[in-house]
């Protein structure tokens, strides 16, 4: 049976995005369970944020697909405070914490260089 595909999935930003939230899923299993309706569950809703706007705008109009990619920016902005919080509370070491940060950075510069691209393109 033919594998189903929808052409959002062969964005390079969006595959990216999947291995953040890999990421962010097992970096926040070693969050301690009081944790877990608090900086974990916000981590998690944001890195999801990320690929689900990346998906959510693709296909539409070049404005509307730009508008969620600024949705993915702001995720990507929370998922940095997450980040520095789960440092400063010692849940994260120094290095986890820059690991997270250059998968945001990338995920930060891809998601700006579609919206060029966007903007460059837009004829609807």
């Amino acid at each position: 049976m033919e594998e189903i595909k929808f052409k959002f999935e062969d964005l390079k930003v969006y595959q990216k995005s999947l291995d953040f939230i890999n990421l962010i899923y097992k970096t926040c299993e070693k969050f301690p369970k009081e944790e877990n309706y608090r900086l974990t569950s916000q981590f998690i809703r944001a890195a999801n944020s990320i690929a689900l706007n990346i998906a959510e705008g693709s296909g539409d109009t070049n404005l509307q697909f730009n508008r969620f990619l600024q949705i993915a920016i702001g995720s990507v902005k929370e998922c940095v405070v997450c980040a520095t919080i789960a440092k400063n509370q010692k849940y994260i070491s120094f290095s986890e914490e820059k690991i997270i940060r250059s998968y945001l950075e990338e995920l930060s510069k891809m998601i700006t260089s579609l919206q060029k691209y966007l903007k460059s393109n837009t004829n609807d």
